[in-house]
């Protein structure tokens, strides 16, 4: 009995060596950010929360958004623990599914903040472009695995990438959602390289793109005064110009300490979304730029992290897979607090773990769960494969 039990124990520690248990620093910094996000969300939501409830509840947001925590969190945990090849077979699927949902937004979408972006199924609203995200990056590492080093020629590289990429975007551009478009393009952009397709390529495809941004911008009238907002603010402070002026007014108000936690003015109806595209400014204005920097670092370490698990993957497939995924959260929360901050144009994308929105943070959480799942292969010797 005692001997087995030894043996037992000698094959778990085994186990654990080889790297079959989730990266542990990932998982703390994923589960940090969750906390400290929803702290921060608690406190930038109060005052829109009481104002909505006719002033009887400050946790109305709250409690919403721990509901779809709770279920990101669920997601993740099973997500971990299923192996990475899963995601390859259900590729072209989740694909599909992923643009039938995106032309049913144009029927039977429902309309927020004059955005019709939403659809509602028994009873729950949620925004598809989220889950297309995720879609796009599970059939590019497929379609990587499968092209394997043709991915240099352009049939592969580019018209093969491309045409997956269109499936997606068409859509988008159909909804007027250019903040995906953006998004999910850039994101495109890295997972091709990561692929190997020729960087001369994607330099001219960059600079399509740019061009399509331009001529988008002239024909989209909202999104032309982003732009005069972005630039000269302060020639409309009362009207294009107003929300960026407030964000920056809270940034500046925090200082190096910040006023404290639950402490922020400009949340009491003077910035608008101030729990969700920017709740970053609310965070600078009651932690001060000493606890905006902490985060931006948590955000930073998850960030390389989880870019070292790519890079430690047991295959192809899972590397991509992996710094996709990863890369998607770096470009949410860079593009993120550069909009906060007037570096850049309102672009409408939310920071990742802390801005309200259920759909976002649940497919969050399942996405790092599959990363945790990578994880747990990290130390094995990366699998020699063949083009599918």
């Amino acid at each position: 009995m005692a001997a087995g039990k030894t043996l037992y124990a000698k094959e778990d520690r085994r186990r654990k060596s080889a790297g079959e248990t989730v990266d542990i620093p990932f998982l703390v910094l994923v589960l940090l950010l969750l906390g400290v996000g929803l702290t921060m969300l608690y406190s930038a939501s109060s005052a829109q929360s009481q104002y909505d409830t006719g002033y009887t509840i400050s946790t109305r947001y709250l409690q919403r958004q721990a509901a779809c925590a709770a279920i990101g969190l669920v997601c993740m945990a099973i997500f971990s623990r299923m192996p990475s090849g899963t995601w390859l077979r259900f590729a072209w699927p989740l694909y599909a599914i992923s643009i039938v949902l995106l032309l049913s937004v144009l029927v039977v979408g429902q309309s927020v903040n004059g955005a019709k972006r939403w659809i509602n199924i028994a009873g729950i609203q949620f925004q598809p472009s989220e889950i297309a995200k995720f879609t796009l990056i599970v059939l590019f590492a497929r379609l990587t695995k499968g092209f394997g080093q043709d991915a240099q020629k352009f049939r592969y590289g580019v018209m093969g990438f491309g045409s997956a990429l269109m499936g997606i975007l068409v859509p988008l551009a159909l909804e007027k959602h250019l903040s995906a478009i953006m998004l999910m393009g850039m994101v495109a952009v890295v997972m091709m390289y990561v692929a190997g397709t020729n960087p001369k390529w994607l330099l001219a495809g960059a600079a399509a793109a740019a061009a399509f941004v331009a001529v988008y911008v002239m024909f989209m009238g909202y999104a032309g005064d982003r732009v005069t907002a972005w630039l000269h603010p302060e020639s409309d402070p009362g009207d294009t110009g107003y929300q960026i002026l407030q964000s920056l007014y809270a940034i500046g108000s925090g200082g190096v300490f910040g006023l404290g936690f639950g402490k922020s003015r400009q949340k009491y109806l003077y910035l608008p979304f101030q729990y969700n595209d920017y709740i970053f400014a609310v965070i600078c204005e009651e932690l001060g730029i000493v606890g905006a920097i902490g985060i931006i670092l948590l955000f930073a370490a998850l960030i390389l992290r989880g870019y070292w698990i790519a890079l430690h993957a047991e295959d192809r497939f899972s590397t991509v897979l992996c710094a996709g995924l990863v890369t998607l959260i770096a470009l949410q929360t860079i593009l993120n607090l550069c909009v906060v901050t007037n570096l850049l144009p309102s672009t409408g994308i939310a920071l990742p773990f802390f801005s309200y929105g259920g759909t976002a943070l649940a497919v969050n959480l399942g996405e790092m769960g599959i990363v945790l799942s990578i994880s747990r292969q990290r130390e094995k010797t990366k699998k020699q494969e063949v083009s599918l």
